[in-house]
């Protein structure tokens, strides 16, 4: 398990601001911080080094791609053996539906977010790409009929630590 990194009220407001529009410039971050743009890049650049900042990424709209229908799947995988699973993730990683794939302790091993076209994109995503593999031994889906980011992850408060 990594281990945390000690971030102060500065850092903090910083990712919090990052998180919010990633591409605000370091002049401006500053500004908003209270710190020099210089002692603002510094902190940035020490928060992508100690692998706080893991990247930045662009969000793009699935329906305006051509994917309007979001789903989960529940995936059990038999036998659940390292040698069958990690060539499992691998091609479903690589599917251009896969949006994100969780693997989860209790009766489903992996739970995948896929973007497809419509019903029979998703009906033709399951049984070709899911259950017609020997190691999927069930499949279960379920409609994303909206979704909401969440505010900025930030490490816990010492008081929800202490509680």
């Amino acid at each position: 398990m990594a281990e945390s990194v000690v971030l102060d009220p500065v850092d903090l407001h910083l990712l919090r601001l990052l998180q919010n529009d990633a591409r605000t410039t370091y002049r401006d971050l500053a500004a908003q911080v209270g710190v020099a743009p210089s002692t603002c890049l510094d902190r940035v650049t020490r928060l992508r080094r100690s692998g706080v900042i893991l990247g930045h990424r662009l969000e793009l709209d699935p329906a305006k791609l051509g994917r309007g229908l979001q789903a989960l799947l529940s995936v059990q995988v038999r036998p659940h053996r390292r040698e069958l699973v990690g060539p499992f993730v691998e091609r479903i990683r690589a599917l251009p539906e896969s949006r994100t794939v969780f693997h989860l302790t209790g009766p489903d091993d992996y739970l995948v977010h896929v973007a497809v076209a419509d019903m029979a994109d998703l009906q033709r995503l399951v049984l070709d790409e899911f259950t017609s593999r020997r190691e999927v031994a069930r499949v279960e889906t379920r409609l994303i009929f909206q979704q909401w980011e969440c505010g900025p992850l930030l490490p816990p408060s010492p008081s929800a630590q202490s509680a």
